[in-house]
């Protein structure tokens, strides 16, 4: 089974799985490049998952369900398109041979949901929306900073080889924030001289593993002494834990 990045609009990318006969996509904003690739690879859409409502991950969902008949999956708690499967952190879904998790991640959105396969060729995937990017996080539109901490804390104790599907190539930028934050940290020099020669060749930088954003997202590394000094920095009334997460995420929102 093959996991393919279909590139949407300016950054997004749009996830498929497929087997050769049967694919699943997720959050597929823009129908044009699911069509596409169906058409190219001989492929019957079987299923979408859909992690949050905003218009760059669902804008697809009617044309495709309506063209193929895939059934949607969707988060509970969002407005969606009718008609779908509702699913929240207490449920599962299966498609394409595959069983998912679902774990509530509110914080970019309220009801924001991510989609967790314990094994999909030998390694544990991740389909995490806009709630984790390789070096980074989701706004907070919705949430507050406790809750997309809680959701972060969430993904960042899944195994250490889940592989990492975000819905955006947001990586570079990510990461020249996280050098701010953590120029001493080698791993992330590393892994930014490797992204920019990724990115040098059109490559994505996705899909990332959760032992490596550990290592380098200063989102996930908010009580590591070293990135609470440099919140700190920022704000100098920030005084705990939650407050170097929320000082992090302001100070991203405003940095160029």
């Amino acid at each position: 089974m093959k996991l393919i990045p279909l590139p949407a609009f300016a950054d997004n990318y749009i996830w498929m799985l497929h087997d050769g006969r049967k694919a699943l996509v997720v959050d597929p904003g823009d129908a044009q490049p699911v069509l596409e690739a169906l058409q190219r690879e001989g492929l019957q859409l079987e299923t979408i998952l859909v992690t949050h409502h905003h218009a760059d991950h669902t804008g697809g969902v009617a044309q495709l369900r309506d063209t193929t008949s895939a059934q949607v999956f969707g988060p509970a708690g969002e407005e969606m398109p009718e008609p779908l499967k509702r699913l929240s952190g207490t449920d599962s879904c299966t498609a394409m041979g595959l069983t998912f998790r679902v774990i509530d991640v509110p914080g970019h959105t309220a009801g924001h949901i991510a989609y967790y396969c314990e094994d999909w060729n030998g390694a544990p995937l991740l389909f995490c929306g806009d709630t984790l990017f390789s070096g980074g996080c989701g706004r907070l539109f919705e949430g507050t900073p406790a809750q997309m901490l809680a959701s972060l804390d969430s993904l960042a104790a899944l195994p250490d080889t889940t592989r990492v599907c975000c819905t955006h190539e947001y990586t570079l930028s990510n990461l020249k924030f996280a050098l701010a934050v953590e120029p001493a940290n080698v791993d992330l020099q590393q892994y930014n001289t490797h992204c920019q020669e990724l990115r040098s060749r059109n490559t994505p930088t996705l899909p990332s593993t959760i032992a490596l954003e550990r290592r380098i997202n200063p989102f996930l590394r908010s009580r590591v002494p070293a990135v609470m000094a440099a919140a700190r920095t920022h704000d100098a009334a920030m005084t705990e834990q939650a407050g170097a997460f929320a000082t992090l995420r302001q100070w991203k929102n405003e940095y160029r």
